[in-house]
């Protein structure tokens, strides 16, 4: 057995994608040879207070420098040149989404970011990303090497196919409210569709983004559709089921992807979608099972949610494809599978 140790900003038990494929995968390891122990870094990544910097130094040099530390890029792409320099035995840099492409930062700081995390990931020994669009990313806008750089898409859990509701037509969407997910759009795509019955159910975690969420409930009075639109906010996994079960239409009008494991699990139900082809959403969600939009674009978006709104035969032909697609998906044991090479030392 190896042994590894993840270094997670944060609360593990949180509820975003990022940290479910942590959770996922550090659960699956030991089927692979490899034993994990868990560092739990401050909270305040990748935006740390000098104080947070000063603990993450005296956190990462009491670990055990026998065991690989396996480092999640939401806190090692911050970190600075004081602490990398320091970091002994193999460093595993886990990157689910690269930092100075998150949406709404200032020019200025995506530039401070991407110099940060740039330099981080030259000194990691190897680069573990979740999608074949961040691989290209790292690799083409980032300066690595592609063999420095290992492709672990996350899992999805085999389920069963959604029935939907029928009238009202019932709308989902999943993820923290947020900048990126670009909620606001989609409710500025909704509001002309008002002589349509549909209803939006957007689930995820309320307290992420105050101003993101602020700017969403405004637009939602703004547009009249207080009775058209649920703000969930975070679900307990079987509601979450509910919510899918019920879906008559997944949509993601998210900005950037660095996979989208939503987008994922709507597949392995088999809904119908229509999506932003932001980041990584466009490979994750093939043509088929989807109708594809530019990211950002409010009249696209309300074109193809009233196409797929008002086409039934539209929607059951995405949805087919949809189910499809979602059993050929990979399963978490590939995840954790390729993972453990590299932890191992071995090509994937």
């Amino acid at each position: 057995m190896a042994d590894a140790v993840f270094a997670i900003p944060g609360d593990l038990r949180s509820t975003t994608g990022g940290y479910a494929y942590d959770r996922r995968v550090i659960e699956l390891l030991p089927d692979f040879g490899v034993r994990v122990s868990v560092l739990a870094l401050p909270g305040s990544f990748p935006n740390p207070t000098d104080d947070d910097l000063a603990e993450t130094h005296r956190i990462l040099k009491a670990r055990r420098e026998d065991a690989v530390l396996v480092a999640d890029g939401l806190a090692f792409g911050a970190f600075p040149e004081d602490i990398l320099s320091t970091l002994k035995g193999r460093v595993i840099a886990l990157v689910h989404h690269p930092l100075y492409l998150e949406t709404g930062l200032p020019h200025a700081r995506k530039v401070e970011l991407k110099a940060s995390e740039e330099n981080a990931l030259r000194r990691a020994n190897h680069v573990v990303v979740t999608s074949r669009t961040t691989k290209r990313i790292v690799v083409d806008q980032m300066g690595l090497s592609a063999d420095k750089v290992t492709v672990a898409e996350p899992g999805t859990d085999p389920a069963q196919r959604a029935t939907g509701t029928g009238v009202p037509l019932q709308i989902l969407s999943v993820g923290a409210v947020m900048p990126r997910k670009g909620y606001d759009l989609l409710i500025a795509a909704l509001a002309p569709l008002k002589e349509l019955d549909w209803r939006l159910t957007i689930a995820g975690a309320l307290d992420r983004h105050p101003v993101a969420v602020e700017r969403l409930r405004d637009a939602i009075h703004a547009h009249g559709l207080q009775d058209r639109v649920t703000l969930a906010g975070k679900v307990v996994p079987a509601t979450l089921e509910r919510l899918y079960e019920s879906a008559d239409l997944f949509v993601s009008a998210s900005l950037f992807e660095g996979y989208g494991m939503v987008l994922a699990e709507a597949m392995a139900r088999g809904l119908p979608m229509v999506l932003a082809c932001g980041g990584a959403a466009a490979e994750t969600a093939g043509q088929a099972a989807a109708l594809h939009v530019e990211a950002g674009n409010v009249a696209e978006l309300t074109a193809a949610l009233r196409r797929a709104l008002t086409d039934k035969k539209l929607r059951d032909r995405l949805a087919d494809a949809s189910w499809e697609s979602g059993r050929t998906l990979p399963t978490w044991h590939e995840t954790a599978r390729r993972i453990a090479a590299v932890i191992l030392g071995l090509r994937p």
